[in-house]
């Protein structure tokens, strides 16, 4: 005579567990299948952006922007800034930490970098020019912003990625900017307003003689400037 062995039948106890712990493991495959890629949206990686596909550059962390909050009238009033000597030519000059409007540029733009020679020694500050023109500091932005409402180009702040749309596309006569979704400077007259590639321990908008770094840009400039 032949005696099978049979296993025991698994009790109730056992037979909730192995269904709870197959659900847990189907659970997990569903969302790992779903969940985006982490790195899309990281720096360096192409997206898209009112139509448009640029490359956002790596950047300091502290000249980044993603949502600064936008505000439509901002308090406070910048203190006017005279716009003081002028060089010959089409092409400001440093002196210092400030710039020299050329002499026959228009007289918003000389306004503009009279402006930005008001802001020039101000830290680096998240948000700063958004919630009032009169600030401690300024972010990216904010620097802009206000060195354009200087010359009465722009009535309201905005944030970096709204410049990305604003005035007329490419480079301008007098005044150029380059804006992505998370940094905005411009050229005015041929020198840099940025609150990016300070010197070490320094952060601010300021004026620099280098160059542009336009790759990952959406290039504007005001409407006639």
């Amino acid at each position: 005579m032949t005696f099978v062995r049979r296993s025991p039948a698994l009790s109730a106890q056992t037979r909730t567990v192995a269904w709870s712990f197959a659900l847990a493991c189907l659970t997990a495959l569903v969302l790992l299948a779903l969940a985006p890629d982490a790195r899309a949206g990281s720096g360096g990686v192409s997206s898209s952006y009112s139509g448009e596909t640029v490359e956002t550059p790596s950047i300091p962390a502290t000249t980044a922007e993603t949502e600064v909050p936008g505000v439509s009238e901002p308090s406070g009033i910048p203190t006017p800034a005279p716009v003081g000597p002028t060089v010959p030519g089409a092409l400001a000059t440093m002196r210092g930490t400030a710039a020299l409007a050329p002499a026959s540029a228009p007289a918003a733009v000389k306004r503009v970098i009279a402006a930005a020679n008001h802001i020039r020694r101000t830290p680096y500050i998240w948000g700063g020019g958004h919630l009032s023109w009169a600030s401690k500091g300024y972010d990216c932005s904010g620097s802009v912003s206000y060195a354009l409402h200087g010359g009465k180009l722009l009535e309201a702040p905005l944030v970096s990625g709204s410049f990305m749309t604003w005035g007329e596309p490419g480079p301008g006569r007098w005044i150029t900017i380059y804006a992505n979704k998370a940094h905005v400077y411009m050229v005015v007259a041929g020198l840099r307003f940025d609150t990016g590639g300070d010197i070490a321990g320094e952060t601010g908008p300021r004026w620099h003689a280098e160059p542009p770094y336009p790759k990952g840009f959406v290039v504007r400039h005001p409407v006639g400037y």
